[in-house]
């Protein structure tokens, strides 16, 4: 079936279509109207789809776009799992400078290492950098990306962490990145987004490709 022309449309269904949108926009009118707390978010993206660091480095890009307000104008990162391959996001947001701090402090993934003591203790130092990015009243989002893979293999204290995300300063956004997000951070955070799977290249033997995994 195609899809109708503007030529095709009669002057009833105009109205028709007019009134309909009309209800909708006094509907979404009042529903945004109501809502009145503004606070620091904590977002999680987890699930087994592609696109969760992506989705958390996008919203990156729109804090840097409003630098004039208030402390919303600085972002800083730290990957808690990814080491060696390097990601072309990582030059993109350096060039905003200063207005960017990026530390990615883990070795790589748990099967490329193969040695639990130096993937805690990556875990630890990347943790305690990313307490010292929240305590900075300069910066306004922190992405803490692939926590959740460390939280999943017990390298940080799962208690401990969400105690710190939930008592984040006032105004502070944070998101956090990774498959299997814990229930108990899910609890503590103001949106979950579940990146659902449904198809990958990688299952029909396409290679990482430049620009879109790195």
């Amino acid at each position: 079936m195609s899809a109708i022309t503007p030529e095709e449309i009669t002057p009833e269904e105009a109205e028709r279509h007019r009134a309909k949108m009309a209800k909708r926009k006094a509907v979404q009118d009042a529903e945004v109207a109501e809502k009145s707390v503004e606070k620091g978010l904590l977002i999680v993206h987890t699930g087994p789809g592609k696109g969760k660091s992506t989705a958390a480095f996008g919203l990156a890009l729109r804090t840097l776009g409003r630098p004039d307000e208030g402390i919303g104008g600085r972002v800083g990162v730290v990957q808690f799992i990814k080491g060696a391959w390097h990601s072309a996001e990582r030059d993109a947001l350096e060039t905003f400078g200063e207005r960017v701090e990026w530390h990615t402090m883990g070795e790589g993934f748990t099967w490329e290492t193969q040695d639990l003591s130096r993937d805690i203790a990556a875990a630890q130092r990347a943790w305690a950098k990313a307490l010292e990015l929240m305590a900075d009243e300069r910066i306004g989002l922190v992405i803490l990306d692939e926590l959740n893979i460390a939280l999943r293999y017990d390298y940080l204290p799962l208690d401990h962490v969400v105690a710190a995300l939930s008592g984040r300063r006032a105004g502070l956004h944070v998101v956090v990145t990774g498959r299997n997000a814990k229930p108990a951070l899910i609890e503590a955070a103001d949106l979950v987004t579940e990146m659902g799977l449904v198809k990958h290249h990688f299952a029909a033997g396409v290679k990482a490709q430049k620009g879109v995994e790195f």
